[in-house]
Formats: C-alpha cells, structure tokens, sequence
C-alpha cells in the first residue's frame, strides 16, 4: 500500500534536523525576541524583511566553501536556480545595493527570520533556526563597532541574563601576523581553521593549518601563539605582535578605541579581548564578537558578529561598508532552558475564566472583555463544567489566577480570584474586578 493511498495513515514526524516548537516554548521565543527588539529600536535600528529564497549566485561564495555545501540548492519550476539563505548578513547586503538609492547611508536595521543549514544537529544547533540580526550599513566609523558591543551586551541585559562575556577581536589583527609570517595569502583557510579551536583543540588545528593553509610548523606555532593568548589579552601586547604591518596596528588602535568605548559607555556584563576569537565566516573584514554565557561556556556563542566592509561590493560598485550582529535564538533558549528549569507558561493570557452553568456564560464574556480592554489577557474557559477540570486546565497551561463566578458569587455582586500557584482565593466586590486582578498580579 503506497503512502498515498486511501485509507492510509501518515506517521506524523520531522525531518532530522528540523522541529516543532509547542506553545510553551514558542512563546519563549517570542518572548526573547521581544526583548532583543526592544533594544534594537533604543539604540535607531529599524525593521526589514527580505525573501527566505534568493538565486544562488547571490548566495554562494559569500560564507566560505563549507557554507557553499551547507546551502539548501535547488531548481525551481522555472528552472531558476536558487537556494535558501544561510544567513541574514548576506541578502542585507543584496538588499542595501538594491535599495540603496531609498533607503540612503547610514542605515541601521534589525531583522528576524529563519534561515538553514544543511549541517549537523546538535546541542542548541537546528538545519532551520531563528536569527535575530541588526546591523548598520554605510560607515567605516569605529562609533559603530562600539555601537554594536554595546547592543549586544543591552540584550542579554534585557533577557535577564547578568552572566556574560562578549569576547572581541580584529581580523586585522590576524591579518597583520600573516603579512609578517608571509602567510597574507592564506586568510581563509587559517580562519576557518582557528575558528574550529574551540571545538577540535590545539592538535587538529595545527594538522589544519598545515594541510589546507600550507603553513610550515613554524607559522602554525606563530598563529597559535596568539590565538592561545587567550580572553583577557593586554592591548599593548597585542599591538606588539603586529607592530611593523600597517593593517595589524590598524586593527589593533580599531580594539584599543571600542574598549575605551565600552568602558566609558559602562556596558553591562564583560566585554573582553579575546585574540583567539576568528568568526569562521569569510566577509568580515575588521572586528568580530562572539558572546558567552559563563555558566554554559560548552554550548558555545550565543551572539556573534562583527564588520564586512566589501561584502556589497559583489552587487554594486557604491561602498557600503556595514557591522552588526545576528542572534541565536534557539541555541540562547536552549541554554536559558539549562538554567532555569521553571515551567514556562503555554499561553500569554493571565487569567482564565470559568464557567458553572449557561446563566452565566454572557457574564463570563462580560468579565473577559474588561479584562481585556484593561489590558490583561484573559481566556473563557469554553465549556460548562465542574471547577476542578477547569482548575487543572489553567494550571497545565500556566494562567496565573481564576476568576470563579458561580450563581452564590453573582447573587452577591462578587467574584472569586483564585491564585494558582498558592491556592489563595480573595474575595472581591463585581465591581472592583480589574482592580482586584491588577493586584494579585502585581
């Protein structure tokens, strides 16, 4: 029997990979992300959107040749081809060369959206997940860098996260080390390769760098040398290592200005050097951030970033030099999950009214829509049933307090608010509904 055939039941599954979110963690999300646009909008950024499908061309690339084979390609029905985007950083920059004569320089915005990677699920790590980008685009000022620090450091205020490193680096940093071992010619297969440090350890690395880097073991010694001087590095030593290479102190003078930016600015959390820090992406140019929670180092960057100043330059010939962030909302939620293992609600309504018998369902409706119109989410239990069915339903979804009017409390001009995490019931007069419920829920 084919799977298409009548009668025949499809078991319900998802790709490998790919999942489900169910209310309560949906709303975790959107939660998180509520707070991550609520800091965007403070520091100017504005809302785009572009397609979850772009041709390929403008695509492939961009994010380095193991993003090329991540990529989910495919010929449409016009014989198109096309691909789904990897990331946001890329169709913004097709979007900034397309719409640049409208949306004019600088231009700051954020973006939400899902994107895919054909790679290997892990811990936190989903073939489809959820970006939540910002960026500014059009100005080389280290204004900006610090700008996008400071933003980054603001959101994880905002989610309540108060444990918290943001680690920083140059790319020019590294840049300026390879002109002076002679290895300026092989940037991208050394980043790639230091940015696997954390995840394969000094050895493979090493092997790395020799094998698809060409470097010599001398050269594998420089560059681990300085990636291994580790999160905390002094500024003036770092600049020791790149003096003489013109792009090497330019990205170091670039990390001495946004440290001196985020100290005086008193960002939240710590923002670090960190020479040890690659960004495996091949378009950015100038400094990268990637964001650790103390607690769960081992789940890696939480939020990560830094500048592109030529990605554009493959769609216009106008520089639009651009820096942002993008982040990761799945993997965030996975670690916050891991810290704190509270049940989350199912649903956004506070209150969940009950119903006794059909007398009261229009009062029930009544009761609701000044909830409602006060602000206070609030759902009608939709059936006529006892209290304690109704009672368990608004405790597995996570309403804070019960409104009970049965046909005693409506004689009397009163209602019952019950309070479901104690079981503590207050009475209180018809009339001082919302502001009764107003203050149990404060």
């Amino acid at each position: 029997m084919s799977a298409d055939e009548p009668g025949k039941i499809i078991p319900p599954r998802t790709l490998k990979g790919f999942r489900d979110l169910l209310p309560a963690a949906a709303i975790a999300r959107e939660r998180l992300i509520a707070s991550a646009i609520g800091v965007y909008r403070l520091y100017g950024f504005s809302p785009i959107e572009t397609p979850a499908l772009e041709y390929t061309e403008i695509l492939s690339g961009k994010g380095g040749d193991e993003t090329d084979k991540q990529m989910y390609r495919f010929i449409d029905h016009g014989g198109r081809d096309i691909a789904l985007r990897f990331d946001l950083t890329v169709p913004l920059a097709r979007f900034v060369a397309q719409h640049s004569g409208v949306i004019g320089a600088p231009f700051k915005r954020y973006h939400v959206g899902s994107v895919w990677r054909g790679e290997s699920p892990q811990r936190g790590r989903y073939r489809e997940f959820l970006q939540c980008d910002f960026d500014t685009i059009g100005t080389e000022s280290v204004m900006a860098d610090i700008e996008t620090a400071l933003v980054i450091a603001d959101v994880f205020a905002a989610v309540g996260v108060e444990d918290f490193t943001v680690r920083v680096n140059n790319r020019k940093v590294l840049s300026g080390l390879l002109e002076r071992i002679g290895m300026e010619d092989n940037a991208g297969p050394v980043l790639r390769a230091l940015d696997k440090l954390p995840k394969i350890g000094h050895d493979a690395v090493a092997d790395q760098l020799q094998r698809e880097a060409g470097a010599d073991s001398a050269q594998v010694d420089r560059i681990l040398a300085l990636a291994a001087t580790g999160e905390g590095t002094d500024i003036d030593a770092l600049g020791d290592v790149v003096a003489g290479s013109v792009v090497g102190e330019e990205g170091a003078a670039e990390l001495r200005a946004l440290l001196d930016g985020v100290r005086t600015a008193e960002a939240p959390g710590a923002i670090v050097l960190d020479p040890s820090i690659a960004r495996g992406l091949d378009y950015y140019t100038g400094v990268v951030f990637e964001t650790f929670l103390d607690e769960l180092p081992g789940i890696g960057s939480v939020m990560s970033g830094g500048r592109y100043d030529d990605l554009a330059s493959v769609y216009t010939k106008q520089r639009l030099p651009g820096v942002g962030a993008s982040l990761g909302v799945d993997r965030l939620l996975t670690a916050l999950e891991e810290l704190d293992s509270d049940e989350r609600p199912a649903t956004w309504a506070l209150v969940l009214v009950t119903q006794f018998d059909g007398a009261g369902s229009l009062d029930a409706l009544r009761v609701a829509s000044e909830l409602r119109r006060a602000g206070i989410g609030a759902e009608i239990y939709p059936d006529v049933r006892k209290l304690g069915p109704q009672l368990k339903y608004a405790d597995r979804k996570g309403h804070r307090i019960a409104v009970i009017a049965g046909p005693e409390e409506r004689a009397r001009g009163e209602v019952q608010l019950k309070v479901l995490a104690t079981g503590e019931a207050v009475v209180t007069p018809r009339s001082d509904l919302v502001m009764g419920v107003q203050r149990l829920l404060a």
